[in-house]
């Protein structure tokens, strides 16, 4: 089969090779690949990899052959998948049947492409927050693939739902989406929240912490900014109104019972993840190259079979 490798020396540092086909071990699936979309996270671990390795967490594909220990989707089944151990750059790939969840065969590859990693990751963050409906939660990059999804389903859980997001011309998108404030900045929110994900980091780390209410919480999701977190002398030091506040760290490779939750998100036809900006696999390393610039909507590339 074919799949993209880590190659310093190449366009991007990454070379389309051929390479030896998967060996799924009995908890593991075989999946024909058909999509997939480059997450932050995959982009920013390619330069620590080892040459010849192959990226790539998540997409979605056709079961080729089941688990050999007897769980998890049938041959045929459309699939969506995640594994943090990588090789999903691929034509194909053996995928933990826990990391892994039926789709309905009417869903496009492309779409259940995007869901794994930001979708469970907006799910998962959430439920961090406990019961919401009614509490004003925050958004902190809100314009970003699990920002975009974590209004939607804060606002369907009934929160209260502040978006920050500093490209203005997507603030009308997040209202339709079900935000009900949206900033730039979080210089102009002007109320406490009662819970908050944040996607960016550094300073935007710190102002949300500020922002909370006693007992509440902030998931820190993000890393955006790529900048230091440095708190203000004081900013630990409680009184009646500021008590119990906490910043929370979040790894998606630590959750658990991913399947039932990724199964759920595939089968919600109205879920929004945006505009998608589709091209063959074959124009991965040049994008790359570029940057990996996301100008008419999020890359999605589907992978091409072996002739």
């Amino acid at each position: 089969m074919q799949a993209w490798t880590i190659d310093p020396g190449a366009l991007g540092g990454l070379s389309l090779q051929d390479t030896q086909e998967p060996a799924p071990q009995a908890h593991e699936l075989l999946v024909q690949v058909e999509a997939f979309a480059p997450n932050p996270g995959d982009l920013a671990a390619l330069s620590g990899q080892a040459a010849g390795s192959i990226p790539g967490w998540d997409g979605s594909g056709t079961v080729i052959a089941p688990a050999a220990d007897g769980t998890g989707p049938r041959a045929g089944d459309h699939v969506l998948f995640l594994g943090l151990a990588a090789q999903g750059w691929a034509q194909r790939r053996a995928v933990p049947v826990a990391m892994t969840a039926v789709a309905p065969p009417e869903a496009s590859w492309e779409h259940l492409a995007t869901l794994p990693v930001p979708a469970t990751s907006a799910l998962r963050a959430l439920r961090k927050l406990a019961s919401i409906l009614g509490r004003r939660i925050m958004i902190v990059g809100a314009g970003s693939a699990v920002g975009r999804i974590a209004v939607q389903l804060a606002a369907r859980a009934g929160a209260h739902v502040i978006a920050v997001a500093r490209d203005e011309g997507q603030h009308q998108e997040l209202r339709r989406l079900g935000a009900d404030e949206v900033h730039s900045t979080l210089a102009t929110v002007t109320t406490r929240v009662h819970g908050a994900i944040d996607l960016i980091g550094g300073q935007h780390l710190v102002d949300a912490y500020a922002l909370l209410e006693a007992g509440s919480t902030v998931i820190a999701l993000g890393h955006a900014a790529g900048a230091d977190e440095h708190f203000p002398y004081g900013a630990f030091v409680s009184d009646t109104t500021t008590a119990n506040r906490s910043i929370t760290s979040f790894f998606l490779g630590s959750e658990t019972d991913l399947s039932a939750e990724m199964a759920y998100l595939a089968a919600d036809s109205s879920l929004d993840v945006g505009a998608l900006d589709v091209r063959s696999w074959t124009r991965l390393a040049e994008w790359v190259a570029q940057g990996a610039p996301r100008t008419s909507g999020r890359p999605v590339f589907r992978v091409e079979r072996s002739k």
